[in-house]
C-alpha cells in the first residue's frame, strides 16, 4: 500500500502589471484570452480547455507536458467581484492520481500606473506527488505568462 501524507501550504505572489485592474480582470475572465496565456511553458498546446466564469461555474485545463503524463486542473468559481477579486478551489490530477486541492484567491489593486495582483494559494499537497515550492514556482511562471500578454495586448 502507498504511504499517505498531506503537506498544508499557504504561499502569496504578487506581481505588477502596467495595466488597469479592467484589463488584468478581462485576461482572466475571458476564456478566449486566458486560453491564450493560461498554459504550461512546457506545454504550450493543451489537450482542452473550458471555461464557465461565474459563481459555481467550472474550468477544466488538460495537457500533456514533457513527462509523458495528462495533467488536469478542474476549478469551481467560488466568489468573483469584477476588476477586484477572483476566488476558486480547484484539483490538480496528474493521470489519474489527484496531486493537491487548493483554494486560490486573486485580488486586483489599482497601483500608480498600473494593477497590484495578490494571488494567495492555500493548498494540501497529497502523497508527495507536488510540493508547495514546485506549486509556488509554477504559479510565479504563470502569472509572468500573464504579463507577457498583457504586454503584447498593449
Amino acid at each position: 500500500m502507498t504511504q499517505r501524507s498531506v503537506v498544508h501550504s499557504t504561499f502569496v505572489v504578487e506581481r505588477f502589471y502596467p495595466a488597469a485592474p479592467a484589463r488584468v480582470f478581462f485576461a482572466l475572465s475571458n476564456p478566449d484570452a486566458k486560453r491564450r496565456w493560461f498554459v504550461d511553458p512546457h506545454d504550450p498546446m493543451p489537450s482542452g480547455h473550458e471555461m464557465d466564469f461565474r459563481v459555481g461555474g467550472k474550468e477544466t485545463n488538460a495537457g500533456c507536458p514533457s513527462d509523458g503524463q495528462m495533467h488536469f486542473f478542474n476549478a469551481v468559481y467560488q466568489d468573483i467581484v469584477p476588476d477586484s477579486r477572483i476566488v476558486y478551489s480547484y484539483e490538480l490530477l496528474f493521470g489519474e492520481t489527484r496531486v493537491s486541492v487548493s483554494l486560490a484567491t486573486i485580488e486586483l489593486m489599482a497601483e500608480s500606473g498600473g494593477t497590484r495582483l495578490v494571488m494567495t494559494e492555500q493548498g494540501a499537497f497529497l502523497d508527495g506527488h507536488d510540493t508547495p515550492a514546485t506549486r509556488e514556482h509554477g504559479t510565479g511562471e504563470l502569472l509572468d505568462a500573464l504579463g507577457a500578454f498583457l504586454h503584447v495586448q498593449t
